[in-house]
């Protein structure tokens, strides 16, 4: 019994210090970007910073408008989730709807495959694989273009998007789809009227944490979409994102505490502001769907 209780008190002690851990990086993390935006916008104002549309913090005359870098991040956004949500709601209709349970065994674990894979592989995948499909298609499109990040960026959150969405299906009683057959509905009508409306919230919470990760990827957008702040809705262009500026700024070709060295942790504040809003409704669009199904 002396022994179980060790056990258990030291099972308690170890996960209530990885508990503290974890808040004390967090904690850590906001601290620094906060003292060192806090320092940059010392010298920036914030006005300026937030509405201005030109980002040319590494020449001169410096210009520290973040709206090039919004804009092509929103760009790249808005072209993954509309491939990724589409195609991801697709597979997880299927898994749930009409893959056996041996099909199922296999395409699960691809999906999981596909999500481990690290993400610099992903750009080198849209430099050397999609950017040239998308030339002999569109001739005129640029090396270095929004497509092709925001094609890669879409196959990367399509695992996160399919298999969440196949949970909040399988969530589901099984009563909603013996109701909907006894009243004589088919299948297709079940799965349209029935079973989408019904995990609506949960889909609409996994289509904003989908596009908190999209957000906040970085390497496989900086290899495939370039480094060029620009405002334009056109995706055959050249782009930059807000982490990919940090990717930029992170090479160490600029002074450590110098104005230039600062936008990095500007950005970055914006940048987990942006997420940290979406990560809260996403949570919040859950609990509320959770609350409902009970």
């Amino acid at each position: 019994m002396l022994k179980k209780l060790n056990a258990d008190s030291f099972v308690k002690w170890a996960l209530y210090s990885t508990l503290l851990i974890s808040a004390f990086t967090t904690l850590a993390v906001v601290f620094v970007i906060g003292r060192e935006s806090f320092n940059f916008f010392s010298q920036v104002g914030i006005l300026e910073f937030i509405s201005g549309t030109r980002w040319e913090p590494l020449l001169d005359p410096k210009s520290f408008g973040v709206l090039p870098l919004v804009c092509g991040t929103a760009l790249v956004v808005f072209g993954s989730a509309l491939i990724a949500l589409p195609m991801g709601i697709a597979v997880a209709i299927f898994l749930n709807e009409f893959a056996g349970k041996k099909l199922r065994r296999i395409i699960k674990p691809i999906l999981e495959i596909l999500a481990g894979i690290p993400t610099v592989v992903f750009g080198y995948f849209a430099l050397t694989f999609i950017t040239p499909v998308l030339k002999s298609v569109f001739p005129s499109i640029q090396v270095f273009n929004a497509l092709s990040g925001a094609i890669v960026v879409g196959i990367m959150i399509l695992p996160m998007i399919a298999s969440l969405t196949d949970d909040a299906l399988r969530d589901l009683p099984n009563t909603l789809r013996e109701g909907a057959y006894a009243l004589g509905a088919t299948h297709f009508e079940t799965i349209t009227q029935i079973l989408i409306p019904a995990s609506l919230a949960r889909i609409g919470a996994v289509t904003i944490l989908a596009i908190s990760r999209a957000i906040g990827e970085t390497m496989a957008v900086t290899l495939a979409a370039g480094a060029t702040p620009n405002i334009t809705l056109n995706f055959s262009e050249s782009i930059q994102t807000l982490t990919a500026y940090i990717v930029q700024v992170s090479l160490g070709d600029v002074q450590q505490g110098g104005i230039e060295y600062l936008t990095c942790y500007a950005v970055g504040g914006l940048l987990f502001v942006m997420t940290f809003t979406l990560n809260v409704m996403g949570h919040k669009l859950i609990s509320r769907a959770r609350m409902v199904q009970l």
